[in-house]
């Protein structure tokens, strides 16, 4: 469309709404189609569209004429995508695949309510180009709603061939000029840096791409800070509401994620949320903090359909702009309007299914140890879902189907709403024990079921009584020792921030400085994990252009006898790994063979990524009895692979136990 065909559109446009303002109805919602671009108008804001492509190439509302970026010489707009590899394709990365419809369809039109489709139909003589997927683009605006709804189903035939899914996503690149006021949490919002701030000579790349040093910012208040998009990710749980105000005219994009049942990897899986350029993303598949546990494989043929979303993108403004950063604490408001309001009534596609067309279960959890205590404990505030069949924990790399979570109540119990009508595994974890549990039937939800579990028990992995322990088991290093980060290298925001701090850059660095000259020793009854154990087990000092020293910790304990009637277990649980090898031995630093090694585990790069966890890992380690001395024992803990600076482990939790009924102590 040239321009003056545009501006032809936009007087249309105005005649249509001012001669509908005598009506009782104060808004009407209007759709104008033309060859290349389709526009939906409710009265609030104006949604322009390319046809077929089904990219957002406008979004006018409160007298700004578009909050999007089209002058970026990459990305623009809005827009659905994903990445893509052929199998056998190392790593996590594959081609970039902005989908493009090359069919439009009107779904919906009534005066309550406009849906539009866009289709891209595999094309096999494209093989190699596009991801072998059917993919509908759906579009929704209501009447009076100050946003509008999308979401899209993905559908792998038995015609089409194998290949790997790495990412799947939507967009939006919104106003550089407009929207530099970024916010995700109560204490994780700020005024954003501008792209350009972070291309050289301005910016300085530091170990990874994503982290830049702002070296000579267009604003000065910026210089000497680290800005890296990792910074802002989120546990899925926790990742309903994002975006950027302008603070002048005052207006609110937000990304509204009303619920996670079509998100990967389960509800502590982190992900991007707010960043530079400004972007703001609704994520659905990656493998950030995963890595390839998180590639999706179809096999030639495999069926497989999926809806993600839909995601809500909400407007706001208020008539005075100062109160502008008002506009967070309304779209948080907006945001348990859309949870509420789950599962939506309104999309149109047969593949979402409605309230009345799921199903429910129930149910109470508690916890059996009984070196702890005799009577059933109760599992509180545990993790508990739903998610395809596979074994104890499989949910966290499950990417192919819908998972549902819950957390239990105060006596473990526990109840999950709006099921998706299908078979599932009932899975959960409980802070405070080790190990995950799994529902020994399968569970088959229907339309209007409600699965009543009963009590249910959970014995977490042990052999013995605890003779000693670090850390809690939470699946998350948080509780270990976080050092200051180096002045150098800053992101202010996490300044005087005792739960970010994890969040700053080039903490793995600090490890060197602590222990220069000899890596960490824990002495058990004297030490504290709090202040005494880093928080991850990195590579040490450097020996090479690209070589690392391994390092080597010690825990270091007593025991006033040896139990010879049985084995002990050392139980260590990870919080995270990338591309490490634990190996363990006991009394004997040198032992070749050690005596447990991880193999080659992980690739969820949380170290880079300023996060405590990624995937949980759990190794039980037998200890015999002649292994260990009365008196003075050390436990090393190797982290063998030193081929690069972010290479390590986090730990999540260690415990020795004695014997099986020993009532022993160190």
């Amino acid at each position: 469309m040239n321009i003056s065909s545009w501006q032809l559109l936009q007087v249309l446009f105005c005649i249509m709404i001012v001669s509908n303002h005598s009506q009782i109805s104060t808004r009407v919602l209007q759709l104008l189609q033309q060859e290349d671009q389709v526009v939906i108008d409710n009265g609030i804001f104006q949604l322009r569209l390319t046809n077929p492509g089904g990219n957002i190439i406008g979004i006018q509302y409160n007298g700004i004429e578009n909050l999007l970026e089209l002058n970026n010489p990459s990305l623009n707009g809005g827009f659905w995508d994903l990445n893509w590899s052929v199998p056998g394709t190392a790593g996590t990365r594959g081609k970039f695949d902005k989908i493009e419809g090359n069919s439009f369809k009107v779904i919906m039109e009534t005066a309550e309510q406009i849906e539009l489709s866009f289709t891209r139909t595999w094309n096999p003589s494209l093989q190699g180009e596009h991801s072998p997927l059917n993919i509908d683009k759906r579009f929704i605006v209501l009447r009076d709603s100050p946003g509008f709804y999308s979401y899209a189903i993905y559908e792998h035939k038995e015609d089409m061939p194998e290949f790997n899914l790495n990412e799947a996503r939507i967009a939006f690149m919104l106003s550089i000029e407009k929207f530099r006021y970024m916010a995700m949490e109560d204490d994780r919002q700020r005024l954003m840096p501008l792209p350009k701030d972070r291309v050289p000579p301005r910016g300085k790349e530091l170990a990874y791409p994503e982290a830049v040093l702002l070296v000579d910012p267009v604003e000065p208040e910026f210089k000497g800070e680290v800005d890296d998009k990792y910074q802002y990710s989120c546990e899925n749980k926790d990742n309903k509401v994002h975006g950027f105000i302008c603070l002048d005219p005052p207006v609110g994009f937000w990304q509204i994620t009303p619920s996670n049942e079509f998100r990967t990897g389960g509800p502590i899986k982190q992900d991007l949320t707010s960043h530079v350029n400004p972007t703001t993303l609704a994520m659905f598949v990656s493998t950030h903090y995963g890595g390839e546990d998180f590639v999706i494989k179809f096999g030639s043929g495999e069926p497989w359909k999926k809806v993600f979303g839909p995601v809500f993108i909400y407007l706001n403004t208020v008539s005075d702009k100062n109160d502008a950063r008002s506009l967070w604490d309304d779209a948080k408001e907006r945001m348990h309007r859309e949870v509420d309001s789950w599962p939506y009534s309104f999309p149109s596609s047969e593949d979402f299914p409605k309230a009345d067309q799921r199903g429910n279960i129930h149910g109470r959890l508690v916890v059996s140890d009984r070196y702890i205590s005799k009577e059933y404990l109760s599992a509180k505030g545990a993790f508990v879902g739903l998610a395809p069949p596979g074994d104890a924990g499989s949910f966290q790399r499950e990417c192919k189907g819908y998972q549902f979570w819950t957390n239990s109540d105060d006596e473990g119990y526990f109840s999950i709403q709006n099921v998706r009508p299908g078979n599932y595994n009932l899975y959960a974890w409980v802070s405070g024990f080790i190990g995950d549990y799994r529902y020994e039937k399968s569970i088959a939800i229907t339309a209007a079921s409600d699965v009543d579990t009963g009590e249910i028990v959970y014995e977490p992995p042990r052999s013995g009584p605890t003779l000693w322990e670090i850390g809690i088991p939470d699946r998350s290093a948080a509780e270990f020792y976080i050092p200051e980060p180096n002045p150098q290298y800053i992101n202010k925001l996490f300044i005087n921030q005792p739960t970010n701090r994890f969040r700053q850059y080039g903490l793995w660095e600090r490890y060197a400085d602590l222990y220069p000259d000899q890596d960490l020793v824990f002495t058990v009854g004297s030490s504290d994990y709090r202040k005494d154990w880093f928080y991850a087990q990195v590579t040490s000092r450097k020996i090479g252009d690209n070589t690392y020293k391994p390092t080597t910790w010690k825990i270091k304990f007593n025991l006033d006898s040896i139990d010879q009637t049985g084995n002990y277990t050392l139980r260590i649980a990870l919080s995270s790994a990338t591309f490490s090898i634990l190996e363990v031995r006991v009394n004997e630093e040198e032992a070749n063979p050690p005596h447990f090694s991880s193999g080659l585990i992980g690739s969820d790069n949380t170290i880079a990524r300023h996060g405590v966890h990624g995937l949980y890992w759990l190794f039980s380690v037998e200890v015999t009895a002649r292994q260990l001395l009365q008196g003075e024992n050390i436990i090393y803990l190797k982290q063998e692979r030193s081929f690069s600076a972010l290479h390590g482990i986090m730990y999540d939790y260690i415990r020795l136990e004695a014997p099986p009924l020993s009532a022993m102590h160190y």
